[in-house]
């Protein structure tokens, strides 16, 4: 029995990794915060490498009370930030990038700045890989990923 039960421990400590293996995270950042910010903004490109489309339904993280995706568009020199219904599509052997003027993920309630520097983790939620945990680096307001700024 005790040999089962390692077993089925085993294979369920492999399966978590192995449903998000198809998906690759990269570049997660997250824009620093003054003291007083309410909310904040995620960015990461995601590459999906498997042979069926999967999507970004939400994430969820410590320092923050909703972490949601967001598109950010311009309408009559108006900039409009709004939730992205139904989850954003992944497209199998494509990519999609989350970034400054488009879609991110947006951290509202914080509970603390993001101080330039530090880590924080979010578990990205996927419709087929399930829920992924990532670190993201907070990086410098006017950081722009292959910039000057990046390390």
């Amino acid at each position: 029995m005790i040999k089962t039960m390692t077993i089925a421990l085993a294979l369920a400590a492999v399966a978590t990794p192995l449903a998000a293996a198809p998906l690759r995270i990269e570049t997660p950042w997250l824009r620093e915060t003054p003291p007083a910010a309410e909310t904040g903004a995620g960015y990461a490109l995601i590459r999906n490498g498997g042979s069926k489309e999967d999507r970004l339904l939400g994430a969820s993280s410590a320092v923050a009370d909703a972490v949601e995706v967001h598109s950010m568009t311009m309408d009559g020199g108006i900039m409009r930030m709004r939730p992205v219904a139904g989850g954003l599509a992944v497209p199998a052997g494509g990519s999609v990038a989350l970034r400054p003027g488009g879609y991110h993920l947006m951290l509202t309630g914080l509970k603390r700045p993001l101080r330039r520097g530090e880590t924080v983790e979010i578990r990205l939620r996927f419709a087929r890989a399930g829920s992924v945990p990532i670190r993201f680096r907070v990086e410098p307001i006017a950081f722009q990923p292959g910039g000057r700024h990046e390390r």
